[in-house]
């Protein structure tokens, strides 16, 4: 029997990873886009709203005005896991023919995955292991060679491989490390 262990990154770890203003940005977007997203994600941000946020003057902080709210839930998302995870799902969700596209050149790439659809809020978290041989310029390069026509971020594109992958790259095997870890951001 093997008695190895896996060990996962709590989902608020991607802040480590992430710029401030990206951030921010995917909060907006979960927001302005909050009636797009299925009624159980919506219940399940509420919640979560409930729980981790509190906006000065709001007894309930999702009514708050929109920059007070992504105020409150940036700060929410860098303590939290659990309402990091249903951010990044719910953005996932928003985001599906990005989704589905990152999801093929990953495959194609021979990762390993969960289906694209797949909630993974019900995961523990990220494994810190990267794939040996990748990084996040190899994969914005192949996106842009199978997508040579779509207009999307590098910022977008990271951030769907970190959640599709279920991965952050904390661990890299240093002889196959091609930037500096500190670069390697969303």
């Amino acid at each position: 029997m093997d008695d190895k262990k896996v060990a996962f990154l709590p989902f608020h770890a991607i802040n480590q990873f992430m710029i401030d203003e990206y951030r921010s940005n995917v909060i907006r977007t979960i927001f302005q886009r909050f009636n797009d997203l299925s009624a159980d994600r919506r219940s399940a941000i509420n919640r979560m709203i409930k729980i981790y946020m509190q906006v000065p003057g709001f007894r309930n902080s999702a009514l708050a005005p929109l920059p007070l709210k992504v105020r409150g839930a940036a700060n929410a998302f860098e303590k939290y896991p659990s309402f990091t995870a249903q951010i990044l799902q719910a953005w996932s969700e928003l985001h599906t023919d990005l989704r589905q596209r990152v999801y093929d050149v990953l495959k194609h790439r021979n990762w390993e995955l969960l289906p694209p659809e797949v909630d993974r809020t019900k995961l523990p978290g990220f494994l810190p292991k990267w794939i040996k041989g990748e990084n996040y310029d190899i994969l914005d390069k192949a996106f842009f060679e199978d997508n040579p026509d779509y207009q999307v971020s590098t910022d977008d594109i990271r951030l769907m491989v970190v959640w599709l992958s279920g991965r952050l790259p904390f661990d890299m095997d240093e002889a196959d490390e091609t930037t500096d870890k500190a670069e390697e951001h969303i």
